[in-house]
Protein backbone atom coordinates (compact mmCIF):
# COMPACT_ATOMS: atom_id res chain seq x y z
CA UNK A 1 0.00 0.00 0.00
CA UNK A 2 1.39 3.47 -0.75
CA UNK A 3 2.68 5.83 1.85
CA UNK A 4 -0.90 8.53 0.66
CA UNK A 5 -3.07 5.33 1.22
CA UNK A 6 -2.04 4.60 4.75
CA UNK A 7 -2.33 8.11 5.71
CA UNK A 8 -5.82 8.29 3.84
CA UNK A 9 -6.94 5.18 6.16
CA UNK A 10 -5.94 6.05 8.99
CA UNK A 11 -7.71 9.81 8.63
CA UNK A 12 -10.97 7.44 8.19
CA UNK A 13 -10.28 5.53 10.93
CA UNK A 14 -9.55 8.76 13.95
CA UNK A 15 -12.96 10.38 12.10
CA UNK A 16 -14.91 7.22 12.46
CA UNK A 17 -13.58 6.80 16.35
CA UNK A 18 -14.64 10.69 16.64
CA UNK A 19 -17.92 9.75 15.86
CA UNK A 20 -18.30 6.82 17.55
CA UNK A 21 -16.97 8.52 21.05
CA UNK A 22 -19.66 11.59 19.73
CA UNK A 23 -22.55 9.24 19.37
CA UNK A 24 -21.80 7.43 22.70
CA UNK A 25 -21.37 10.86 24.28
CA UNK A 26 -24.73 11.90 22.62
CA UNK A 27 -26.62 9.45 24.77
CA UNK A 28 -27.95 9.89 28.72
CA UNK A 29 -25.64 7.35 31.06
CA UNK A 30 -29.25 6.51 32.59
CA UNK A 31 -32.81 6.51 30.61
CA UNK A 32 -35.68 8.70 32.44
CA UNK A 33 -37.52 6.08 34.74
CA UNK A 34 -34.40 2.86 34.25
CA UNK A 35 -33.47 1.33 37.33
CA UNK A 36 -29.75 2.36 38.80
CA UNK A 37 -27.03 0.33 37.07
CA UNK A 38 -28.63 -1.26 34.34
CA UNK A 39 -27.75 -1.18 30.78
CA UNK A 40 -29.13 1.31 29.00
CA UNK A 41 -29.88 -0.85 25.99
CA UNK A 42 -33.30 -2.75 26.32
CA UNK A 43 -32.82 -6.62 27.23
CA UNK A 44 -35.69 -7.84 24.95
CA UNK A 45 -34.94 -11.54 26.45
CA UNK A 46 -35.83 -10.11 29.85
CA UNK A 47 -38.92 -7.97 28.51
CA UNK A 48 -40.20 -11.44 26.86
CA UNK A 49 -39.95 -13.41 29.91
CA UNK A 50 -41.87 -11.13 31.91
CA UNK A 51 -44.72 -10.62 29.63
CA UNK A 52 -44.64 -13.98 28.95
CA UNK A 53 -45.06 -14.68 32.37
CA UNK A 54 -48.51 -12.32 32.38
CA UNK A 55 -47.43 -9.20 33.21
CA UNK A 56 -48.21 -5.81 31.03
CA UNK A 57 -45.52 -3.17 30.14
CA UNK A 58 -47.10 0.04 31.25
CA UNK A 59 -44.19 1.92 29.60
CA UNK A 60 -41.41 2.56 32.21
CA UNK A 61 -38.68 0.50 33.51
CA UNK A 62 -40.64 -0.03 36.77
CA UNK A 63 -43.70 -1.84 35.25
CA UNK A 64 -41.37 -4.23 33.30
CA UNK A 65 -39.42 -5.18 36.36
CA UNK A 66 -42.68 -6.00 38.14
CA UNK A 67 -45.15 -7.21 35.32
CA UNK A 68 -47.72 -4.08 35.81
CA UNK A 69 -47.23 -0.25 36.66
CA UNK A 70 -48.42 1.90 39.18
CA UNK A 71 -52.17 0.67 40.15
CA UNK A 72 -54.71 3.39 39.03
CA UNK A 73 -58.31 2.32 39.85
CA UNK A 74 -59.91 5.50 38.15
CA UNK A 75 -58.23 4.31 34.68
CA UNK A 76 -59.88 0.91 34.74
CA UNK A 77 -62.31 0.08 31.83
CA UNK A 78 -65.73 -0.50 32.86
CA UNK A 79 -66.98 -3.95 33.05
CA UNK A 80 -70.77 -5.00 31.89
CA UNK A 81 -72.82 -7.79 31.37
CA UNK A 82 -70.26 -10.44 33.55
CA UNK A 83 -72.98 -13.77 33.62
CA UNK A 84 -69.96 -14.86 36.19
CA UNK A 85 -68.83 -12.10 38.58
CA UNK A 86 -65.69 -10.49 38.55
CA UNK A 87 -62.31 -11.56 39.15
CA UNK A 88 -58.99 -9.71 39.72
CA UNK A 89 -57.23 -9.06 36.25
CA UNK A 90 -53.13 -10.45 35.62
CA UNK A 91 -52.14 -7.20 37.45
CA UNK A 92 -54.77 -7.42 40.30
CA UNK A 93 -55.54 -3.68 39.89
CA UNK A 94 -58.84 -3.70 37.87
CA UNK A 95 -61.93 -6.20 37.73
CA UNK A 96 -62.83 -7.82 34.47
CA UNK A 97 -65.31 -10.53 33.77
CA UNK A 98 -64.81 -14.05 35.07
CA UNK A 99 -64.73 -17.27 32.91
CA UNK A 100 -68.13 -19.39 32.83
CA UNK A 101 -68.41 -23.36 33.55
CA UNK A 102 -66.80 -25.21 30.63
CA UNK A 103 -64.12 -22.49 29.76
CA UNK A 104 -60.47 -23.00 30.02
CA UNK A 105 -58.96 -21.15 32.87
CA UNK A 106 -55.63 -20.47 34.71
CA UNK A 107 -54.57 -22.25 38.27
CA UNK A 108 -53.90 -20.01 41.15
CA UNK A 109 -54.97 -16.59 42.36
CA UNK A 110 -53.78 -14.99 39.15
CA UNK A 111 -54.90 -14.54 35.79
CA UNK A 112 -52.18 -15.52 33.24
CA UNK A 113 -53.11 -16.27 29.93
CA UNK A 114 -56.97 -17.85 30.36
CA UNK A 115 -58.26 -15.80 32.95
CA UNK A 116 -59.89 -16.61 36.59
CA UNK A 117 -63.12 -18.57 36.97
CA UNK A 118 -66.18 -16.39 38.10
CA UNK A 119 -68.05 -16.83 41.01
CA UNK A 120 -68.74 -20.13 42.56
CA UNK A 121 -66.56 -21.96 39.79
CA UNK A 122 -62.79 -23.16 40.51
CA UNK A 123 -60.71 -24.49 37.93
CA UNK A 124 -59.58 -28.13 37.76
CA UNK A 125 -59.26 -30.67 35.13
CA UNK A 126 -61.88 -30.95 32.71
CA UNK A 127 -64.25 -34.05 33.94
CA UNK A 128 -64.85 -34.72 30.54
CA UNK A 129 -61.40 -36.02 29.94
CA UNK A 130 -58.33 -34.65 27.15
CA UNK A 131 -59.67 -33.47 24.00
CA UNK A 132 -58.65 -35.40 21.10
CA UNK A 133 -57.01 -37.65 22.92
CA UNK A 134 -54.10 -35.22 24.14
CA UNK A 135 -51.96 -36.28 27.25
CA UNK A 136 -52.56 -32.87 28.95
CA UNK A 137 -55.93 -32.49 30.60
CA UNK A 138 -56.74 -29.00 29.95
CA UNK A 139 -58.13 -26.93 33.08
CA UNK A 140 -61.74 -26.00 32.84
CA UNK A 141 -64.24 -24.12 35.20
CA UNK A 142 -66.46 -26.41 37.04
CA UNK A 143 -69.16 -25.37 39.41
CA UNK A 144 -68.85 -26.34 43.10
CA UNK A 145 -72.41 -26.60 43.71
CA UNK A 146 -73.72 -29.13 41.20
CA UNK A 147 -77.39 -29.84 42.70
CA UNK A 148 -80.15 -28.41 40.57
CA UNK A 149 -81.69 -25.51 41.00
CA UNK A 150 -85.70 -24.56 41.11
CA UNK A 151 -86.10 -20.64 40.34
CA UNK A 152 -88.99 -18.56 40.77
CA UNK A 153 -89.54 -18.42 37.16
CA UNK A 154 -90.17 -22.01 36.97
CA UNK A 155 -87.24 -23.20 35.61
CA UNK A 156 -84.85 -26.12 36.73
CA UNK A 157 -81.17 -25.20 37.04
CA UNK A 158 -78.39 -27.60 36.47
CA UNK A 159 -76.82 -26.27 39.40
CA UNK A 160 -76.42 -23.13 40.86
CA UNK A 161 -73.58 -21.71 38.62
CA UNK A 162 -76.39 -21.65 35.53
CA UNK A 163 -78.74 -20.13 38.15
CA UNK A 164 -76.54 -16.95 38.50
CA UNK A 165 -75.41 -16.54 34.72
CA UNK A 166 -79.72 -16.29 34.43
CA UNK A 167 -79.63 -14.36 37.68
CA UNK A 168 -77.17 -11.89 36.08
CA UNK A 169 -79.64 -10.97 33.34
CA UNK A 170 -83.06 -11.26 35.77
CA UNK A 171 -82.24 -9.38 38.90
CA UNK A 172 -85.79 -10.39 40.28
CA UNK A 173 -85.03 -14.03 39.86
CA UNK A 174 -85.20 -16.06 43.43
CA UNK A 175 -84.31 -19.95 44.29
CA UNK A 176 -87.86 -21.35 45.32
CA UNK A 177 -85.65 -24.51 46.49
CA UNK A 178 -82.96 -26.76 46.09
CA UNK A 179 -83.60 -29.53 43.56
CA UNK A 180 -85.14 -29.23 39.89
CA UNK A 181 -88.88 -27.87 39.45
CA UNK A 182 -91.71 -30.33 39.79
CA UNK A 183 -93.30 -30.60 36.34
CA UNK A 184 -95.35 -32.24 34.02
CA UNK A 185 -93.12 -34.05 31.34
CA UNK A 186 -91.42 -31.90 28.79
CA UNK A 187 -90.24 -33.60 25.45
CA UNK A 188 -87.46 -32.22 24.59
CA UNK A 189 -86.50 -34.21 21.32
CA UNK A 190 -89.75 -35.69 19.78
CA UNK A 191 -89.57 -38.53 17.13
CA UNK A 192 -89.02 -37.76 13.78
CA UNK A 193 -91.48 -38.62 10.78
CA UNK A 194 -89.50 -41.09 8.34
CA UNK A 195 -89.53 -43.03 4.62
CA UNK A 196 -87.73 -46.04 4.05
CA UNK A 197 -87.29 -49.44 2.15
CA UNK A 198 -88.82 -52.55 2.72
CA UNK A 199 -86.25 -54.90 4.92
CA UNK A 200 -84.71 -51.72 6.73
CA UNK A 201 -84.20 -51.07 9.90
CA UNK A 202 -86.05 -47.62 11.59
CA UNK A 203 -85.38 -46.31 15.17
CA UNK A 204 -87.83 -43.64 16.85
CA UNK A 205 -85.52 -41.45 19.41
CA UNK A 206 -87.82 -39.63 21.97
CA UNK A 207 -85.85 -37.75 25.09
CA UNK A 208 -87.98 -36.20 28.09
CA UNK A 209 -87.40 -33.68 30.73
CA UNK A 210 -89.06 -34.59 34.37
CA UNK A 211 -89.35 -34.63 37.55
CA UNK A 212 -90.33 -36.51 39.15
CA UNK A 213 -88.97 -38.94 36.47
CA UNK A 214 -91.05 -39.97 33.52
CA UNK A 215 -92.40 -43.14 32.48
CA UNK A 216 -91.96 -43.34 28.54
CA UNK A 217 -94.40 -45.78 26.54
CA UNK A 218 -94.79 -46.18 22.61
CA UNK A 219 -97.76 -47.13 21.13
CA UNK A 220 -99.06 -47.23 17.43
CA UNK A 221 -101.84 -45.57 16.13
CA UNK A 222 -105.16 -47.37 16.13
CA UNK A 223 -103.67 -49.66 18.37
CA UNK A 224 -104.55 -49.99 21.96
CA UNK A 225 -100.83 -52.24 22.82
CA UNK A 226 -97.67 -50.97 24.43
CA UNK A 227 -94.94 -51.69 22.51
CA UNK A 228 -92.97 -53.96 21.82
CA UNK A 229 -95.78 -56.29 23.11
CA UNK A 230 -95.66 -60.04 21.54
CA UNK A 231 -94.29 -58.47 17.88
CA UNK A 232 -90.64 -60.00 17.68
CA UNK A 233 -89.34 -57.33 15.24
CA UNK A 234 -90.15 -54.36 17.51
CA UNK A 235 -88.24 -53.39 20.61
CA UNK A 236 -87.83 -50.45 23.16
CA UNK A 237 -84.82 -49.34 25.08
CA UNK A 238 -84.67 -46.52 27.83
CA UNK A 239 -81.93 -45.05 29.47
CA UNK A 240 -81.28 -41.94 32.00
CA UNK A 241 -79.35 -38.55 29.74
CA UNK A 242 -78.46 -37.39 28.32
CA UNK A 243 -79.25 -35.01 31.40
CA UNK A 244 -79.99 -34.74 34.53
CA UNK A 245 -83.49 -35.77 35.00
CA UNK A 246 -83.99 -36.74 31.53
CA UNK A 247 -85.26 -40.39 30.15
CA UNK A 248 -84.80 -41.67 26.61
CA UNK A 249 -86.26 -43.76 24.86
CA UNK A 250 -85.90 -45.67 21.31
CA UNK A 251 -88.20 -47.72 19.26
CA UNK A 252 -86.62 -49.99 16.72
CA UNK A 253 -88.24 -51.84 14.39
CA UNK A 254 -86.00 -54.47 12.39
CA UNK A 255 -86.68 -55.53 9.05
CA UNK A 256 -89.47 -53.27 8.49
CA UNK A 257 -92.34 -54.35 6.23
CA UNK A 258 -95.06 -52.15 4.70
CA UNK A 259 -97.44 -53.35 7.03
CA UNK A 260 -95.77 -51.37 9.78
CA UNK A 261 -96.20 -48.21 8.25
CA UNK A 262 -98.43 -45.83 10.18
CA UNK A 263 -98.01 -43.09 13.08
CA UNK A 264 -96.00 -43.93 16.37
CA UNK A 265 -96.76 -41.89 19.64
CA UNK A 266 -94.07 -41.34 22.48
CA UNK A 267 -95.93 -41.29 25.55
CA UNK A 268 -94.55 -39.70 28.96
CA UNK A 269 -96.08 -39.51 32.02
CA UNK A 270 -95.70 -38.97 35.74
CA UNK A 271 -98.07 -38.16 38.40
CA UNK A 272 -98.17 -34.66 37.62
CA UNK A 273 -99.06 -35.48 34.29
CA UNK A 274 -98.60 -36.40 30.70
CA UNK A 275 -97.76 -35.73 27.11
CA UNK A 276 -96.70 -36.74 24.16
CA UNK A 277 -95.56 -36.61 20.50
CA UNK A 278 -96.44 -38.77 17.25
CA UNK A 279 -94.35 -39.52 13.69
CA UNK A 280 -95.20 -40.99 10.59
CA UNK A 281 -93.38 -43.72 9.25
CA UNK A 282 -93.81 -44.79 5.64
CA UNK A 283 -92.39 -48.24 4.60
CA UNK A 284 -92.06 -48.66 1.06
CA UNK A 285 -91.25 -51.69 -1.75
CA UNK A 286 -88.12 -51.01 -4.48
CA UNK A 287 -90.14 -49.31 -6.82
CA UNK A 288 -92.18 -46.99 -4.57
CA UNK A 289 -89.15 -45.75 -2.65
CA UNK A 290 -87.18 -44.93 -6.21
CA UNK A 291 -90.16 -42.98 -6.90
CA UNK A 292 -90.57 -40.99 -3.93
CA UNK A 293 -86.53 -40.90 -3.74
CA UNK A 294 -86.67 -39.33 -7.18
CA UNK A 295 -89.56 -37.05 -6.58
CA UNK A 296 -88.09 -35.53 -3.14
CA UNK A 297 -84.78 -34.73 -5.53
CA UNK A 298 -87.00 -32.81 -7.78
CA UNK A 299 -88.73 -31.12 -5.41
CA UNK A 300 -85.05 -29.85 -3.87
CA UNK A 301 -83.95 -28.88 -7.09
CA UNK A 302 -86.74 -26.67 -7.71
CA UNK A 303 -86.11 -25.42 -4.36
CA UNK A 304 -82.44 -24.51 -4.94
CA UNK A 305 -83.44 -22.95 -8.55
CA UNK A 306 -85.82 -20.40 -6.72
CA UNK A 307 -83.42 -19.13 -4.07
CA UNK A 308 -81.58 -16.38 -4.93
CA UNK A 309 -77.76 -17.33 -4.15
CA UNK A 310 -76.39 -13.90 -4.87
CA UNK A 311 -77.58 -11.73 -2.00
CA UNK A 312 -75.28 -10.64 -0.07
CA UNK A 313 -75.71 -12.36 3.64
CA UNK A 314 -72.54 -10.77 5.18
Amino acid sequence: MKPADRTTMRVLLLLGLCLDLHTCRAFPNQLPGQPPHSDPLLDYDRLDEELGGGGRWSGNWTGVAEGCGPCEPELCPETRGCRAGLVPDSCGCCKECGNLEGQACDPGERSVFYGLCGTGLRCQADPRGAAGGEEDEEEVCVCEEQDAVCGSDGTTYMNMCRFREAASFKPQLKTSGRGPCRTVPVIKVPPQSQVNGTGSSLVFLCEVFAFPMALVEWKKEGRDVILPGDDPHISVQSRGGPLKFELSSWLQIEGAEPEDSGTYCCIARNTLGAVSASAVLGVLGAEELSSYLASSVSEMQQLMDTTDYDQDFY
